[in-house]
Parts: C-alpha cells; structure tokens; sequence
C-alpha cells in the first residue's frame, strides 16, 4: 500500500506566505517556511525536505491541497484539508495568539543532539531570545555551540521551531533562512524586539 501524498497549505504570517507540509495521518508538520522574493513558491522547501527526509518526499505534495483555492478573510490561506488544526493555528499566530503554535506536531530526520537542540528551541517562549551559546546549554550540551547552530541551519520546521529566536551574543539579529527582515518582524510580531 503506498503512503498517501503529503498535506500543504499557505497561510499568511507577519504579511510573508508561509508554506507548511505535513504528513496527514497524524498531523505531524515535516517542513515550514516562508517565500522569499528569489523563491515565491517556496520550492526550496521540497528540495531541502527530498535532501534531509527522501522518503518524505517522494510521497510528493496533495495537488488539491496545493492548487490553491482563493483566500479568505484571513488571509490568502491556501490548502486543503485542516483537520489538525495546523492551519488555524497558524492563523491564530499570526493574529496575535502567540502560543497558538506551541502544541503543533513536528517531525523532522534529527540525530540525538539535533532532537535536543530543536526540543530546546521550542521551549524558548515567544518574546524571548537566546543566544546559540545559550541553546547549546539548554538542549544539555554547554561547550557544543557550533551543533548548536548546526541544529539551526538544518531545522526543517522553521517558525514552529523557533529558531528565528536565536540572536548574536551582542545583541544583533543574526541570519536567518528566510531574511533578516523576516525575522524581524517575526521578534517584533512576539515583543522580542520594539
């Protein structure tokens, strides 16, 4: 029996799409990120899911649930079937419910210290910042700064894992996948930053 394609939808968060993919069976989120001006179907979404997760992706993504279907008052939401609540949550998110995403179900390819790093980001609460030294001593491991970051650079789940709340040690925003700007917004949407 062949596994079912993935669920994807497109929900507008702090005025970017932002593009989930999840596994329908059990709601579990496997990738999430926004589009980028270089980008705007946010396909390197898929092909970071195909290099870190290969057998995710070759289920391949629900056509109806990625075709689009106009917006509504939210937003221009996009998708198909919200039976995980991930959509809405996202949406309350975005509408100012900050911990709205806080009980979402992530999955993603992790090795032991990974896991712990992305556990420890996701206890990290919205307006609030850590530094990667400070990650590395929550996820259990203070002298691995640079798994750390690495923990960080490969997260598949972005936003829901948080890692746009990592900040340099003085103070400064640091990269992010998806841009600066984003990640501003988003520390400014959760207080972080005024």
């Amino acid at each position: 029996m062949t596994a079912s394609p993935l669920s994807h939808a497109v929900v507008d968060v702090v005025g970017h799409p932002f593009h989930v993919i999840w596994t329908p069976e059990d709601g579990a989120i496997r990738a999430g990120g926004f589009a980028m001006a270089e980008d705007p179907g946010a396909e390197s979404l898929l092909r970071r899911l195909e290099r870190l997760a290969p057998e995710l992706a070759a289920r391949g993504v629900s056509s109806s649930a990625s075709s689009g279907g106009g917006g509504d008052r939210d937003g221009d939401d996009r998708g198909g079937d919200d039976e995980h609540g991930i959509v809405e949550a996202l949406r309350a998110y975005d509408r100012g419910d900050l911990g709205a995403i806080d009980g979402l179900r992530v999955a993603q390819p992790e090795t032991p210290f990974r896991g712990e790093v992305w556990r420890a980001l996701r206890r990290v609460p919205a307006g609030g910042a850590v530094t990667y030294t400070e990650l590395a001593a929550l996820a259990g491991r203070p002298s691995a700064v640079r798994a750390a970051a690495s923990g960080c650079a490969n997260n598949l789940v972005a936003l829901v894992v948080p890692c746009h709340r990592i900040v340099r040690t003085d103070g400064g925003l640091g990269g992010y996948l998806f841009g600066v700007d984003i990640k501003e917004r988003l520390l400014r949407h959760e207080a972080a930053i005024r």
